[in-house]
């Protein structure tokens, strides 16, 4: 039982640290100080959701249609390039922190939503990974030991996401002038642009 909760665990983790439009977003918002609670429910929980359809069985449909795989990589490169540049022009206009808290406006809780469930269900990956791959190791298991696996996937995802929101705060001290942000969202928006172009080459033929 315990194996196949690590099995469970070691597979989740492994898929959700990589570098992704969902994890700099969580990121940005730890840095912030902005909606950590929510939002780590927030993605815990969908993961959840996810994880647990894929392990029902579910993750064959995402194969079966390929024409709305095409349409949310469509999605998926749009969101990412919009986020993108909305981080060139944070790096573009650079604001300050003032002690522990950033002086930067916070997004208002529907646009942070919004932003959430964009980046988070406009991510054909999501399907792909957390629903198609995680699904089909965990439906190879019955009963009790699927649950098991699932329960050690869930743990590993609220995990990473509590210690990289809640974690985001040890940053805070280096980011303490305008130069530190731009350097910082122009990391960011590098990283989202070159996710893009690789989601883009990478999109299913018609």
């Amino acid at each position: 039982m315990l194996s196949v909760f690590s099995a469970g665990f070691g597979l989740s983790l492994s898929l959700i640290v990589a570098l992704g439009g969902q994890n700099l977003f969580l990121l940005r918002m730890g840095l912030g100080l902005h909606y950590r609670g929510p939002l780590v429910l927030a993605a815990v929980g969908s993961d959840g959701v996810l994880m647990a359809l894929g392990v029902l069985g579910l993750g064959s449909v995402v194969t079966a249609y390929p024409e709305a795989l095409r349409w949310l990589t469509l999605g998926g490169v749009a969101m990412l390039m919009l986020y993108g540049g909305a981080a060139l022009r944070r790096a573009w206009q650079g604001e300050v922190l003032e002690g522990a808290q950033a002086a930067r406006r916070a997004p208002s809780p529907r646009s942070a939503a919004l932003t959430f469930l964009a980046i988070t269900f406009l991510n054909p990956h999501v399907y792909l990974d957390t629903v198609g791959l995680v699904g089909a190791v965990g439906s190879r298991y019955d009963g009790a030991l699927q649950l098991a696996f699932l329960a050690g996937a869930v743990s590993a995802s609220a995990l990473w996401f509590t210690s990289l929101v809640y974690g985001a705060r040890l940053l805070l001290p280096l980011l303490k002038t305008p130069r530190a942000w731009r350097v910082l969202d122009s990391v960011i928006a590098a990283i989202l642009l070159l996710l893009a172009l690789a989601l883009w080459g990478s999109l299913p033929s018609p």
